[in-house]
């Protein structure tokens, strides 16, 4: 939908500018000199003129409004300064993996030291 109405509009612009260049500075249009017996007269061609001219306008302006109404409904209420002063979420750490371990290896249990027996550090190697 949005690449259509994207296309026109560039259509519409195109044909803006060319009707634009079309027209004479002075507001004569067509007018270029020779008698007004023809098709068209000088003040006719003006008129169509102005009055697609217009109708281009009004067209441009209507696309122009539909995209920026299919880009804030695709922005989805989000906005650019809602993302620069919203602070940065925190940062977690990895969730631990969940590994089977082994039990633990049963040996015989060791016996406190006695209250009156000395106590000798470890030996060095």
């Amino acid at each position: 939908m949005e690449n259509v109405v994207l296309t026109v509009h560039l259509i519409l612009a195109l044909l803006l500018i060319g009707v634009v260049l079309l027209q004479r500075s002075e507001g004569g249009g067509l007018g270029m000199g020779g008698s007004g017996t023809g098709v068209m007269t000088g003040r006719q061609a003006a008129n169509a003129l102005t009055r697609l001219t217009w109708a281009l306008a009004a067209g441009f302006i209507v696309t122009s409004l539909t995209l920026t109404v299919l880009a804030a409904h695709k922005a989805g209420g989000s906005s650019v300064f809602d993302s620069l002063f919203e602070a940065p979420p925190a940062a977690t750490a990895p969730a631990a993996p969940n590994v089977e371990l082994p039990p633990p290896a049963v040996d015989a249990p060791v016996a406190p030291p006695a209250a009156d027996a000395p106590v000798t550090p470890p030996a060095a190697n």
